[in-house]
């Protein structure tokens, strides 16, 4: 891990892990000019000015989210209930995607698999080659497997409100206070009560609780141009070079050997339908808009 990053900012205020001790720092004006806002997992060099600490440089980034403001993921955890609210695969897989596309690794997490069985949603990444895990916060089963994925990793877990999230970040961070929003019947979603990006140490590891980052659309802040796309779902990204015409999207085109492995059944329906869905989105994205 770095030497000295920034564990949480908050009111122009950021606070430097350095050893043991936490540095409450500011941000030199020469990165509000340039538009550069320091964020949680940024690695910094910390200099003396007018006898307080500020935050002279931010060593160069491995990716960087906009919302919510986090640098230097290494892997993102994937939340998903089996029920109430009920998951996603498009959501899943447009982040999936991003994580992909930033070079995070991510990991597909299971909750509420006592109330519902998760063999519909877990078969569905069956070809993708993410990792899925099937947890039960409160017997403790599947926490265990996640534990032995943080150690010397940044790592982030968002879902949407109600999935359990920060029920499991309590089973992984005993010891500190992280509240619950109630989950709402009527909209089948729950309020958000983190406010802000906060790295905690354990494991071995960096953990972060990303408020939403499950409303996060593939637009400014995790554009992947349509070409790219492909890339960003490992179990199309092999198949690459094997389609009969140059630059396929994998979509209309005869010879695909995409397609060809979709009705082989060697790339999930839901997962194909995603891709095909979040290219006809990318498509409609003009370079100048961006």
């Amino acid at each position: 891990m770095f030497d000295h990053y920034i564990i949480k900012g908050i009111g122009g205020f950021y606070y430097v892990k350095s050893g043991d001790a936490v540095i409450e720092c500011r941000a030199r004006g020469v990165f509000r000019k340039k538009r550069i806002t320091p964020v949680a997992g940024d690695a910094v060099r910390i200099e003396t000015e007018g006898g307080a600490p500020v935050i002279a440089e931010i060593l160069p980034r491995k990716n960087v989210f906009v919302r919510p403001p986090v640098a230097n993921v290494d892997q993102m955890f994937l939340v998903a209930s089996t029920v109430q609210p009920a998951p996603s695969t498009l959501v899943l897989d447009k982040l999936s995607a991003i994580a992909v596309d930033k070079g995070a690794q991510p990991v597909l997490v299971i909750t509420k698999t006592d109330l519902a069985d998760a063999g519909a949603l877990a078969a569905c990444y069956a070809h993708s080659g993410i990792p899925v895990i099937r947890v039960n916060a409160a017997t403790g089963v599947g926490v265990d497997e996640i534990r032995t994925r943080l150690a010397g990793k940044l790592s982030v877990f968002c879902g949407n409100s109600g999935v359990g999230k920060s029920t499991l970040l309590r089973a992984l961070l005993p010891g500190q206070t992280l509240e619950t929003g109630e989950i709402s019947q009527k909209l089948g979603r729950g309020r958000h009560t983190t406010r802000e990006v906060t790295l905690y140490e354990t494991d071995g590891g960096l953990v972060a609780d990303t408020p939403g980052f499950a409303s996060l659309d593939l637009e400014r802040a995790a554009y992947i141009p349509k070409e790219n796309l492909q890339f960003a779902f490992p179990e199309i990204a092999r198949y690459f070079g094997r389609c009969r015409f140059t630059g396929c999207s994998h979509t209309a085109e005869t010879g695909c050997a995409v397609r060809a492995a979709l009705a082989a059944g060697e790339i999930d329906a839901a997962r194909y339908e995603s891709y095909a869905a979040l290219y006809a989105e990318a498509k409609e994205v003009k370079e100048w808009e961006l």
